[in-house]
Formats: structure tokens, sequence, C-alpha cells
């Protein structure tokens, strides 16, 4: 699977972005996909989830705020990003798992979010 993420950019505070995760070579709605972010001397930390089932799950710093969702007919998650803030400044990553496996072998290339105060 081949993931092309994009959507990123600089917005204020309260703002909105979605960002996407386009999925070659496979079809996404047969894997797990993940959006992560890594922001400057922070870890990596998981954002939102949706299983092969549709299952979502979020983190707590953006439960309310952010919604994940897939296009199958584009082959695309999505993650739509409202109320913006400051501490979710990041680079934002799509990455995808097969059905039972323990670990991420697929990812993109990273999209900047950058959240004006």
């Amino acid at each position: 699977v081949q993931l092309q993420a994009s959507g990123g950019g600089l917005v204020q505070a309260g703002g909105s972005l979605r960002l996407s995760c386009a999925a070659s070579g496979r079809t996404l709605s047969s894997y797990t996909t993940t959006w992560f972010r890594q922001a400057p001397g922070k870890e990596r930390e998981i954002v939102a989830r949706i299983t092969w089932a549709a299952n979502s799950y979020y983190a707590d710093s953006v439960k309310g705020r952010f919604t994940i969702s897939r296009d199958n007919a584009k082959n695309t998650v999505y993650l739509q990003m409202n109320s913006l803030k400051p501490e979710d400044t990041a680079i934002y990553y799509c990455a995808a798992k097969g059905v039972g496996a323990g670990t991420y072998d697929y990812w993109g290339q990273g999209t900047q979010v950058t959240v004006s105060s």
C-alpha cells in the first residue's frame, strides 16, 4: 500500500482543516488506518484510527473536535479537524496495517499542520 497524506497548512485557532490519506496498491477498507502526529520535541502520538470494519477511536485530546472517515470509492481516509488549537500543531502522518497485524507497515510522508494563536 502506498499512502499519500495531504491537506495540512496554516490556520488560526478555532479554524478547520481536512487531511486526506489517499491509498494506492491496495484497498484501505481491508486495513486499519491511523492518523498519528508528532510535535517538535514530543513523541509521536495516535490521533485517530478507523478499522477495516469502520470502527473509530480518538485520542482524548481530539474527541469532539476531530472526525475520521473513509471513502471506499476514493480509497481515501480523511481527518476532519475542527476547533483547532495551537497544541494541535504537528506533522500529521497516516499509516495502515492489515487485519491482525501488530505493526504499521505502511506510512504516508506526513503533512504539516500549524495552528496560530
